[in-house]
C-alpha cells in the first residue's frame, strides 16, 4: 500500500499547494512530517490552520501527531535526538524521555503554531518571521464555510506573511464537497474535471504567483479498511478511492407536461445556473435542473442570485425576502417538495442554501 506523498506537487515550486484526495490517504501526515524536517534540518517553523479554534485545542491538538510518533517518523528525521511531540498553549515541540526522570523534555523553540482563521483577530499583533510553511487543513468541508472566508483566508495569511515572500501554502482537503468557495475565488476553474493522479497549474499574469492542485491517485491496492465500507452507497466512494462525495438526492417521480407549470425562477451560484420549474398535478413541487444558457436579469423572471444587482426581481436572500411568491417557495423546500434532475443538481442547489443567512 502507497500513501500519498507530496514530492510532485513539491516540485511544482507554487506558493500555494492544494491536494485533495481521498480521506486517511496520507495528506496530512506527508504535511506534518514535511514541518519537522523544516524545523530539524533549516531551522525553520511551520503554521497549522484551521477553520475553527476547537480543532487546535484540547484533545484533538494533542493526538495530532500521534501517527507520525507512533511510527518512528520524528525519531528518523532527527537521528534519534528526539522520539516525540508535545503540545503546549496552540504550539508543537519536539520532545523525548528523559533517561534519569523518565519526564518528558521539549525543546525549547516550538516548530509549529496552531491558528483558526475565527481567532485571528487575537493573532493580529503576533509576528511569525521564522514561518515559512502553513498547512491548511481540512479547508473542505460538507458543514458551513465562514461568510467572507476566502478573504478571512487571506487576511489571517497576510499577518503571517507580513512583507516576505518565503511562505508555502499547503491547502489539504478530502474530497466530500465539490462546491468550494476557494475554488471560484482563486479562479480554479478545473478542478471538478481533473483525473486523479494529475496536477494543475494556475498562474496570474505577470504577478508571479502560482497555484498548484494535485488530484491525488487512489491509495494503491486500496486500505485495509475498505472492507467496512464496501456498501453500494455513493457516498461513501470519498472514502475507499478519493471520488467526490455526493448525497442521494430524490429525482422526479413522474413526468409533467408544459401546461403543468406554474412558474419558473432560476437559480446563479458558484458559476453556474439552475432552472425551477414550480409544478402543480396532484400536487405542487419543484423540479430543478441545470441550465446551460445565461440568465438574463432584465426579463422579470425570478433570480435568486447573491450578485448584488437593483432589479427587484433578484432575491438575493430568499430566506429573508417579503415577497409572498418567494415565501412560497421556500415553503416548498422547506417541507421537502423539491426533486432533481442529477444528485450534481442537489449538490448545488444544497450548497447555496448553504450559503445563506437563514434568519
Amino acid at each position: 500500500m502507497k500513501y500519498y506523498s507530496k514530492k510532485n506537487i513539491d516540485k511544482t515550486g507554487a506558493k500555494y499547494r492544494m491536494i485533495i484526495g481521498e480521506r486517511s490517504n496520507g495528506k496530512t501526515f506527508s504535511c506534518l512530517t514535511g514541518a519537522i524536517h523544516e524545523y530539524f534540518n533549516n531551522g525553520k517553523q511551520s503554521i497549522y490552520l484551521r477553520r475553527w479554534e476547537e480543532a487546535i485545542k484540547g484533545k484533538r491538538a494533542n493526538i495530532l501527531f500521534d501517527d507520525v510518533v507512533s511510527k518512528g517518523f520524528v525519531e528518523k528525521i532527527t537521528n534519534g535526538e528526539w522520539t516525540g511531540v508535545t503540545y503546549y498553549n496552540s504550539r508543537w515541540y519536539l520532545s523525548k524521555k528523559d533517561i534519569d526522570t523518565g519526564k518528558t523534555v521539549k525543546d525549547d523553540t516550538p516548530f509549529m503554531y496552531g491558528i483558526a482563521i475565527t481567532g485571528m483577530e487575537n493573532d493580529k499583533s503576533i509576528s511569525y518571521p521564522n514561518v515559512t510553511t502553513v498547512i491548511f487543513d481540512e479547508f473542505l468541508t460538507r458543514g458551513h464555510y465562514l461568510p467572507d472566508e476566502f478573504i478571512l483566508f487571506c487576511n489571517a495569511l497576510s499577518t503571517i506573511i507580513r512583507e516576505r515572500d518565503d511562505v508555502i501554502i499547503y491547502m489539504l482537503g478530502n474530497t466530500v464537497n465539490k462546491y468550494c468557495p476557494y475554488f471560484r475565488e482563486m479562479g480554479l476553474d478545473n478542478v471538478l474535471k481533473m483525473k486523479q493522479g494529475t496536477i494543475d497549474i494556475y498562474q496570474y499574469g505577470d504577478s508571479g504567483l502560482t497555484v498548484a492542485v494535485e488530484y491525488c491517485s487512489p491509495t494503491k491496492g486500496g486500505k485495509k479498511s475498505d472492507i467496512y465500507f464496501a456498501f453500494s452507497n455513493p457516498r461513501l466512494a470519498m472514502i475507499k478511492g478519493g471520488e467526490w462525495e455526493l448525497d442521494i438526492y430524490p429525482h422526479l417521480p413522474y413526468k409533467y407536461k408544459d401546461t403543468d407549470v406554474l412558474t419558473t425562477f432560476y437559480v446563479e451560484f458558484d458559476g453556474q445556473y439552475m432552472s425551477a420549474d414550480i409544478v402543480s398535478t396532484d400536487d405542487t413541487f419543484i423540479f430543478l435542473k441545470p441550465k446551460t444558457t445565461d440568465l438574463h436579469f432584465d426579463d422579470g423572471d425570478i433570480i435568486f442570485s447573491q450578485t448584488p444587482n437593483p432589479s427587484m426581481y433578484v432575491i438575493n436572500n430568499p430566506y429573508k425576502s417579503p415577497f409572498p411568491n418567494v415565501r412560497k417557495i421556500m415553503t416548498l423546500v422547506e417541507n421537502g417538495k423539491i426533486f432533481y434532475a442529477s444528485n450534481d443538481t442537489g449538490e448545488l442547489w444544497t450548497n447555496y442554501l448553504k450559503s445563506l443567512v437563514k434568519f
